[in-house]
């Protein structure tokens, strides 16, 4: 009850326990004493005066309130009837999407849809005999739990296994799809709509024949990934309740790729998830901004690295001997002193450059200047480019085995 009606009550009960007091109060005889009749029927006319007074007040205070409209309704959510799109960060919707897993934009995913759209094309072109039209509507991330509770139902989930990459993708085929597909297989009129029949499973045929049109799209995708990484896609179970269709943690991140077909006024939208996990092995080919792109290695390069450093000048040195004192020893020296070297003349020197032992030299004279003559070839580093890969495959073995 509102705290208005609840004061209202309370009073008219005081002003009834005044009025029976007084009526209790007044002397028996007194000639202006009031029949009980009469007295009920003054009680009951206060009791619908104050009942209408609490009415008019509260319809004066709900006529007060304004009340929203559809259109700002709409606004303050963020959606719009005219024009929904979920790329839209208005109002409330803004709030919603800020909490929504953002990561990182792989380039090459893109490319790859695109290609995909252009294969399936041609594909159900051919599969269907009829003229239909692939677009790819979005790509977005979403985490699994999320998508699994948005999918309409009814729908054929189907679950499949990239092979290589060792882990599974969902394509999630919607009910006008699957209607309209088996409309056009089986021999339907044109310009028909498809008639689709709810509260029942789907029947083996038309199961069969969502199965056919997957294995078509799958293999399509198998020849999309195939620049990049070379892949099989096979169907692993399909299923109509999302829960059994679970290949995933719910709070784990994915793709997922909405693809529309249409086939003249019939059609419908396939989608394509791939959770993180799954394409996690080809995340640095998918990084790259165009086909072709070098994230590792690149010759060209090397080469003109190469070229470079072999015109870099160095300083190298010609060391005679080497040898260790004792410090105390080497704070008696003075003047005049001589140090015997332990050196044959005919002994090499050793080049160097820095700490770097280059070569080995023999001692001579040009002219007035003191020369040296290598006598051994250059030491060249024991690691080579050859040995850093192969310990960069011998270390990815071990993380695989592991």
């Amino acid at each position: 009850m509102p705290p208005d009606q609840t004061v209202d009550q309370d009073a008219l009960a005081a002003q009834w326990g005044l009025a029976l007091e007084a009526e209790s109060a007044a002397p028996a005889g007194d000639g202006s004493q009031r029949k009980e009749g009469e007295v009920d029927e003054q009680m009951a006319a206060q009791w619908a005066a104050i009942i209408d007074e609490t009415n008019e007040g509260a319809s004066g205070k709900a006529s007060a309130e304004r009340t929203l409209g559809q259109e700002e309704i709409d606004a303050l959510l963020g959606f719009s009837a005219a024009d929904l799109s979920l790329s839209d960060n208005s109002g409330i919707r803004a709030i919603i999407d800020s909490a929504m897993v953002s990561y990182e934009r792989l380039p090459m995913l893109e490319i790859v849809f695109d290609r995909l759209v252009r294969l399936m094309t041609a594909s159900l072109r051919n599969f269907t005999s009829d003229n239909v039209e692939v677009s790819l509507d979005q790509i977005t991330s979403v985490r699994f739990g999320d998508y699994l509770n948005s999918i309409p139902l009814p729908a054929i989930l189907a679950v499949f296994r990239a092979e290589e990459w060792e882990n599974f993708g969902l394509a999630t085929v919607s009910s006008s799809l699957i209607y309209s597909m088996i409309d056009v297989l089986l021999g339907g009129r044109r310009g028909q709509s498809s008639v689709r029949v709810e509260g029942r499973p789907y029947t083996t045929i038309e199961t069969d024949l969502v199965k056919r049109m997957v294995e078509v799209i799958l293999a399509d995708a198998e020849l999309a990934f195939k620049p990049l990484s070379p892949v099989k896609f096979n169907i692993d179970r399909f299923e109509t309740n999302p829960r059994f269709a679970a290949i995933s943690r719910p709070a784990n991140a994915a793709i997922l790729v909405r693809l529309r077909i249409d086939m003249e006024d019939r059609g419908g939208t396939v989608e394509l998830l791939l959770p993180y996990a799954t394409i996690e092995p080809i995340r640095d080919v998918l990084l790259q901004m165009f086909m072709g792109d070098k994230l590792g290695r690149d010759p060209i390069w090397e080469g003109h690295l190469a070229t470079e450093i072999g015109h870099a000048e160095i300083a190298v040195d010609a060391v005679l001997y080497e040898a260790y004192l004792p410090l105390r020893r080497l704070m008696e020296l003075d003047v005049g002193d001589t140090l015997e070297l332990d050196l044959k003349p005919e002994a090499l020197v050793a080049v160097r450059c820095g700490n770097i032992t280059l070569t080995e030299a023999r001692m001579g004279r040009v002219g007035d200047r003191v020369a040296v003559r290598v006598a051994k070839p250059l030491r060249r580093p024991k690691t080579t480019f050859a040995m850093f890969e192969s310990a960069g495959e011998s270390s990815k073995r071990m993380e695989a085995s592991s």
